[in-house]
């Protein structure tokens, strides 16, 4: 919840503080400006990340052909000059920035450097990724939560403990497994990502998995596998399927799209669902070994 229209500057301070108060308990979490403001006319998404649409049937558990995701941003609409000219020049800049790093700690570097993204401003910490960087196995959620906002780590408080106990019981740890978010930057408010926000930060998230070079990729979340995976609507109608990408020129991995443990936590009938693509990701980890 935002707010957007300050208080009466004729109150003394005791009133000030009430006011204050008052707007914590009703939610309010972050102040924006006086008069809401849209920094961005609507644009499309990406090229890589698919616009949701009607639910369909779920399709057979099979391999698809393989694909490639890249970092590079299409716009199909009609949209104000000046606010596509600032987007587009934000990704130009990502993709430079990117592209300067050789190492996930100049990568970190690059990210936290970076200005071209609004989520930066409301931030209170940047959420890079956590676990072992040599790990076979990547696993990408949407974006930090709060607790990972105030911890600076991804994957913290309940959906981080619920994440915790999924990978032990397929005999995993997250500290042998990489964790990281399509964003590195909390979205205010408990909404969506903009495609406009997906956009810019792509770029470092492409590089992340070209650095890393797992053979399992793992996408968490609507954000994540629509963007990376291409996937069209919700997870929940396209989970366990397998995918084999191609980042750049490193070769194939596979990528499989399941459930958030933040969803899992609020829908309990999901886990007898996340447990089967568990199931699944400890199979194809077998077989690397």
């Amino acid at each position: 919840m935002s707010l957007h229209q300050a208080p009466s500057t004729d109150l003394d301070h005791a009133q000030l503080a009430a006011l204050l108060r008052w707007y914590v308990d009703m939610g309010v979490d972050i102040a924006i400006a006086e008069e809401p403001l849209n920094r961005f006319m609507e644009v499309a998404r990406p090229a890589a990340v698919a616009a949701p649409q009607q639910a369909h049937e779920e399709t057979p558990r099979q391999a698809r052909a393989p694909q490639t995701f890249s970092a590079t941003a299409n716009s199909g609409r009609s949209v104000d000059a000046a606010a596509a000219l600032s987007v587009e020049a934000a990704i130009k800049a990502a993709r430079e920035s990117a592209a300067r790093a050789s190492s996930l700690e100049e990568l970190r570097a690059e990210l936290m450097a970076f200005d071209g993204c609004i989520l930066k401003r409301s931030a209170t910490n940047f959420v890079f990724a956590d676990g072992d960087p040599k790990s076979r196995i990547m696993f990408i959620g949407d974006a930090p939560g709060d607790e990972d906002d105030r911890q600076g780590l991804p994957f913290t408080g309940p959906p981080g403990r619920l994440l915790e106990r999924m990978l032990k019981s397929i005999k995993l740890d997250r500290n042998k497994v990489w964790l990281t978010n399509l964003l590195p930057w909390r979205v205010p408010g408990k909404r969506r990502a903009t495609p406009q926000e997906i956009a810019v930060c792509l770029p470092f998230i492409t590089r992340q998995i070209e650095l890393i070079q797992p053979a399992i990729l793992v996408c968490m979340g609507d954000d994540a596998a629509q963007t990376l995976m291409r996937l069209k609507g919700s997870v929940i109608h396209n989970r366990g399927v397998w995918q084999e990408l191609t980042p750049g020129d490193q070769g194939f991995f596979r990528a499989i799209a399941i459930l958030a443990p933040s969803y899992v936590l609020r829908a309990s009938g999901a886990k007898r669902t996340v447990w089967r693509d568990l199931i699944e990701i400890r199979k194809a980890f077998d077989a690397l070994l």
